[in-house]
């Protein structure tokens, strides 16, 4: 997959700034927006640039704006230090991240995104992941593209898949996940 010139001039206006090191479109919404690219480790001036997975499409980055705002980052932290499962999960989500990212060009860094393994640090990044991986790679990022759809229901069927899990079926709720 690459990125058309159309894709490049779209993703560039939702970022408000021309889109650098684009390799690809990795997840295209349901209306047909791009909405994620996957980008080079460095940037075309030579500058690291970690970030496999890059959120463009405005809904979805408000979105995980307002879900950081609202604490999801910290109760998924908190259960990120008390549950096994789940951090085996991030930590395999880490290494496939680093490997995918490292297989164009390895940075000499065990820095992924988003703060994986050990903390979760960006709602974008994850969300991103999720979106260009699927449903399966990494549960964070799956949980926080399900809130997203339950917090903005709009966003189910246009920048979401209408199939995708909901917070219910992955044993969480918006309630628990913005909890004080």
């Amino acid at each position: 997959m690459s990125v058309s010139d159309e894709d490049f001039e779209i993703m560039s206006r939702q970022l408000g700034r021309k889109i650098r090191g684009a390799v690809e479109v990795s997840y295209r919404t349901p209306d047909g927006q791009p909405a994620v690219v996957k980008t080079t480790p460095k940037l075309p001036d030579g500058t690291p640039f970690p970030t496999l997975y890059y959120l463009t499409d405005p809904r979805l980055t408000a979105e995980a704006s307002r879900l950081e705002v609202a604490g999801v980052m910290r109760t998924m932290q908190e259960r990120l230090g008390t549950d096994e499962a789940l951090a085996a999960d991030y930590r395999a989500a880490h290494e496939h991240y680093l490997a995918e990212r490292n297989a164009m060009e390895d940075l000499g860094t065990d820095f992924s995104g988003g703060g994986m393994p050990d903390r979760v640090k960006c709602l974008h990044v994850l969300i991103a992941y999720a979106l260009a991986e699927g449903p399966d790679r990494v549960q964070l990022g799956t949980e926080a593209v399900a809130l997203a759809a339950a917090h903005t229901p709009k966003l189910s069927g246009t920048a979401i898949p209408a199939d995708w899990p909901t917070p219910e079926s992955l044993g969480t709720s918006l309630e628990a996940a913005m909890a004080e």
